[in-house]
């Protein structure tokens, strides 16, 4: 990458898991707008639950709110609000991902990037990603404790392009360190390249709030800032590699 060669650089991204909570959705809105760091924090947003009755009218607003304060990305629960990976691989994630694409452009929200919740993805997802022209963000450094180690999961540690079976290339932006780990490593031993990710539930707690403030500053200090969507225009020249699940 042109603008980042020969410097450790970081990027900051936000699982919006409840867009429509009035809490979550006031504590994320003003974590965006004062950027800690500098950093433009990408907005990765899930789509409303009809079934679940979640207001799909209030949602657009919304989402194009935080568009208007950084990168915006498409979040799938793909079995419902609280129940974000399926139990094994299924034809049914890929139809829902395309479903809800089509649906938020509909409502003239452009998702530039997407995260499969629970680190949920497939080849036939992977496909659908590439297809609606996304980057994607599934890619994990590391198994999430709460995960079985033997759980398929994308794992990649810098950007890189994935080619696909079908001969798509689908650019994956992987993530690196969650809140925690980001305040704890902050101070101490960073990879070259940096994806921090938090949920916005993790944001209605002050303890871990001010967590998210304290390593976004000291990272601004060591790294390059920089935000997804510079990430995406930077693409050319990565490594790349076949799709494939560990």
């Amino acid at each position: 990458m042109p603008h980042t060669k020969g410097k450790r650089y970081a990027v900051v991204s936000c699982h919006v898991e409840r867009p429509l909570d009035d809490d979550c959705w006031r504590h994320f809105s003003r974590i965006q707008e004062r950027r800690p760091g500098g950093f433009a924090i990408a907005a990765l947003l899930r789509p409303p639950e009809a079934a679940a009755g979640e207001d799909s009218e209030r949602w657009p607003e919304r989402a194009r709110e935080a568009a208007q304060r950084g990168p915006v990305g498409h979040h799938t629960h793909f079995v419902g609000p609280t129940h974000a990976r399926p139990a094994a691989e299924s034809g049914g994630a890929a139809q829902r991902v395309r479903a809800e694409a089509l649906w938020m452009r509909e409502q003239g929200v452009e998702p530039r990037f997407f995260c499969g919740g629970g680190w949920y993805i497939d080849e036939d997802v992977a496909a659908v990603v590439a297809a609606v022209g996304y980057a994607d963000c599934t890619g994990i450094a590391f198994v999430p404790s709460y995960l079985p180690e033997d759980e398929p999961l994308l794992v990649a540690d810098e950007p890189l392009w994935l080619t696909l079976s079908t001969g798509q290339r689908l650019l994956e932006l992987p993530a690196t360190h969650s809140l925690g780990m980001a305040a704890r490593g902050a101070t101490g031993s960073l990879p070259r390249y940096v994806h921090v990710y938090f949920h916005d539930t993790d944001l209605l707690s002050r303890k871990r709030r001010l967590a998210l403030y304290f390593a976004l500053e000291l990272l601004s200090r060591r790294c390059h800032v920089t935000d997804l969507e510079s990430l995406r225009n930077a693409s050319t020249g990565l490594r790349e590699r076949d799709f494939a699940l560990h």
